[in-house]
């Protein structure tokens, strides 16, 4: 772990268990400001945890947890706009606009109606749905809804950026279009972004850096993404091939 004064998640000696199942074991990651980092693993390694040990759903049970320096578990209330979660499920209410949908986490900040109305037509338009700001949730597309639903994360202009496998629900050219426009967006504001997925072409594609979790073992891999990587097909295949293995299988 290269936890530094510049890290936005530090986990340091972490451990989980739920009875006798141990799903954490003595777990160290950081993650920088700036950065997008992907975490990896099969079924029951971890992930999902992991990203509940963040968002301060869960404890725990050694080792500590900080997110800007606070305990996300104790000090909850104090990162209320800091973070910002979109999860596999877009999580919509189906009774408000798309733009009523984006604003709607501004203006439980307290932001004035105003103010929340301009942010979310300005973010709405960055994902590419400017078209759509008046329609409603049954009128949107999967990959529409994942855009509202980014939007709605992004809008708050959060310190950190969570995803949960939210681009696993889209077909293969939705998933891909959308991932490449998370990526410019998060990158071009500078956002710190930790997101878990299952596949390791969203990894390679998406992260300056891939952690992977292996179940009762922690973290078993570590790679850097390098930009050259994405474009090298030969060292692309090598890198998937890396991963894969850490997994322990041959991944997607």
């Amino acid at each position: 772990m290269n936890a530094s004064a510049n890290s936005v998640i530090v986990m340091n000696g972490v451990s989980k268990a739920f009875g006798p199942h141990v799903v954490a074991k003595d777990l160290s990651i950081s993650v920088s400001k700036g950065e997008i980092v992907a975490l990896l693993g099969r079924t029951g390694a971890g992930k999902s945890t992991v990203l509940n040990m963040v968002m301060g759903n869960l404890r725990a049970d050694s080792g500590t947890v900080r997110v800007a320096g606070l305990d996300p578990y104790g000090e909850f209330k104090k990162l209320r706009g800091k973070m910002a979660v979109s999860f596999q499920q877009d999580r919509l209410l189906p009774w408000r606009t798309a733009i009523e949908n984006v604003e709607l986490g501004l203006l439980i900040l307290n932001i004035s109606k105003a103010e929340a109305r301009k942010t979310a037509k300005l973010w709405l338009a960055r994902v590419n749905l400017a078209d759509a700001e008046d329609k409603y949730v049954h009128e949107l597309s999967g990959g529409m809804r994942q855009r509202v639903s980014l939007a709605r994360a992004l809008a708050v202009d959060p310190e950190l950026v969570l995803l949960d496998e939210s681009f696993s629900q889209l077909d293969h050219v939705t998933s891909k279009a959308l991932r490449a426009d998370f990526s410019k967006v998060a990158r071009e504001f500078k956002k710190t972004c930790l997101f878990v997925t299952h596949r390791i072409e969203d990894a390679i594609e998406m992260a300056d850096r891939v952690l992977v979790l292996r179940p009762g073992a922690g973290l078993c891999l570590e790679e850097r993404v390098a930009a050259n990587v994405r474009e090298d097909e030969a060292a692309r295949a090598a890198l998937h091939d890396r991963i894969a293995a850490a997994m322990g299988d041959h991944g997607e």
